[in-house]
Parts: structure tokens; sequence; C-alpha cells
């Protein structure tokens, strides 16, 4: 017999900054994080787009390989804390040189479910950073029995993007958010719009929401100015973080500026019965005889085609070898 789901777990945004364009450092400080969480039993963490390093940049950005070495402290410690986790990060692909915003999905025992590009890099992201595409517009199934998909920043603003997760059985969403509302000409506007674009969605889609946005730091404008000269395009402090109801209501949050903070709450399934009743997108409320929707969810990018997550064979005796090392004996 299968178990039961848990219908209760607490979740949590992390509204913290990234050591600014320093993987090594970051990923030190997500482990912390993750760690951080799992004392005050979160079962899931959901952290700001690109995270690591902060921003694009080629030689700081991430390969995600299982048990590679940017990823596998990270795997690591998902696996002994038991928390799972959407990350944002600057991706490389193995062995190349193009970049994507991504969100990687690592489960609670740390295997890494798979990656999110984001489908359209926007303004001047557009630089550096390629473009995604359906294959990765999906939801993943973590151990805790739950579908988790997520989107990055204005990709938000595709609605076709939104609903393809909807159509999906998406039951949480991770809105990965950068520092907007720091940015000259964003001030007064920022927040405002994060807010309406999170409970858009958690209320079209009947999901929780989980929504993690960094802060700026002066680490990160000493960073911008020794390399880039005097900002005055951005500020200290900004990011909007929380955590929403599917009818709209604050769970946690919002949670806004420059003190870095996990923005935590509890998720209670149960309640979900009450709001489908009256709204339900993936089943009584569509009219696909009227609405009809549909994507291409062919993969595009080279290693997209391959079953690039699977542990090599290699990889899984080494890892057997250790857990039978790590067995008590009896005498």
């Amino acid at each position: 017999m299968a178990p039961l789901k848990i219908t209760k777990f607490k979740v949590a945004a992390a509204h913290a900054a990234p050591v600014f364009m320093d993987k090594a450092a970051t990923i030190k400080k997500t482990v912390k994080l993750i760690e951080q969480a799992a004392a005050s039993d979160v079962k899931l963490l959901v952290f700001p787009e690109t995270f690591i390093p902060g921003y694009p940049y080629a030689e700081e950005s991430v390969v995600v390989e299982p048990n590679g070495e940017d990823v596998s402290a990270i795997q690591d410690a998902c696996r002994r804390t038991g928390v799972a986790i959407n990350l944002g990060i600057s991706e490389r692909v193995p062995n190349g040189h193009t970049l994507f915003n991504s969100q990687v999905i690592i489960d609670s025992d740390g295997t890494i479910l798979g990656v999110h590009r984001k489908l359209q890099p926007t303004y001047c992201e557009r630089f550096v950073w390629a473009q995604g595409n359906g294959s990765s517009l999906r939801n993943w199934p973590l151990s805790l029995g739950y579908n988790l998909g997520g989107l990055a920043c204005w990709e938000h603003t595709m609605n076709g993007a939104r609903q393809a997760l909807i159509t999906q059985n998406q039951h949480i969403h991770a809105g990965a958010w950068p520092a907007l509302s720091t940015m000259a000409g964003f001030e007064a506007v920022a927040d405002a719009q994060i807010e309406a674009l999170m409970k858009t969605h958690a209320l079209t889609a009947q999901v929780f929401v989980i929504t993690a946005a960094n802060y700026v730091d002066q680490q990160c404008l000493d960073w911008m100015e020794e390399y880039l000269g005097k900002q005055d395009l951005v500020k200290l402090g900004g990011g909007w973080s929380s955590i929403i109801h599917p009818f709209c209501s604050f769970i946690a949050g919002p949670h806004t500026g420059g003190e870095e903070k996990l923005v935590q709450g509890e998720v209670d399934f149960s309640t979900i019965g009450a709001v489908k009743v009256w709204i339900d997108a993936a089943g009584h409320y569509q009219r696909p005889e009227i609405l009809q929707f549909g994507f291409d969810s062919r993969p595009l990018w080279a290693d997209e085609k391959l079953d690039r997550f699977k542990v090599r064979p290699e990889e899984k005796a080494k890892e057997e070898s250790t857990e039978l090392s790590l067995r008590p004996r009896t005498p």
C-alpha cells in the first residue's frame, strides 16, 4: 500500500543576497541556508532568480551534472537534511559556453529532478542568456507527493507558460525573482508587479506560491563599482518574498529590504478542496471544447535530448559502496 501523503508541511523562501559573482562562496551559503531551513523543519526551500552567482558571468555560472563539481555539495546538503529545493542559477552547459537563466530542482534525497530554463530572457539579459524551450516547461514530482513547477521573473507575464504548468497538474509554484525594486525606474512599481503576478498565478492555478527574491547588499555594489564603475542604476535593499495561499491570502510575508530571512510558513493541502469546489483550472473550470491549449514540449538543445540527470553506473556503484561502509556492523 502506498504511504499516505503528508497534507501539512513547512516551506520557505530564501530572502537572501548571493556572494555576488562568487560561485564557490555562494554554493557554501546555499548549503548553510538549506541547513538553516532544516533546523526549522522546512521541507521545501525556494531560492531567488540566479542566486548563484548573482547574475550571468560565464566562469562563475553553474554546470548541472549529477554529483558534479558545482552541485555535489548542494545535493549532499539536501540528502543530509531532507530538504528539497528550487534553486535559481546562471547555468552553463557542460563542456560549453552557452548560458541559461535556470532553476534546478533537487529532491530531499539529493536527486536532481530537472532544470527549468527561462523561456525568454528579458531586455539586456538576451545578450548573455540563451532561450529555454517547452521541454523544461513542466512540473517535477517531489517525494513529498506534490508537483513542483517554477518560472523566473517576467516569465510570469507569459500566460501560456503559466497555463502549461496548470494543465500538467501543478500543486506548488516556485516564483524566482531579482531585487527589481532597487533598479532606477522600478522603485514605485516593482513590488506591486511581483505581488500581482504571484497572486494571479496562485488563484488561476489554485496552487501554493512560494516567491523568493534576493536583495542587493554592499558586496554586490562594491563588485559592480570595481569592475563596471560607479553605479546609479541599482541601490541597496529590495526584494519581495512571500508564501501565498491559492485564495491569495498571505501565509507568510511579504518580506522586503536588506534583511536576510527565511520566510517560512505551513502549506495545508487539506484546504485545497474548499478552493477547487469553486474553481478547478485543471478540472471542471476548464472548457476544452472552447478554449484549446497546447505547447511544444520537444527539447531543443543537445544536452536536453539526453537523460542527463540519470546517475552513471560508476557513480551509482560508488554511492552504494559508501552506503554499505556506513552501515553499522553486527559483532
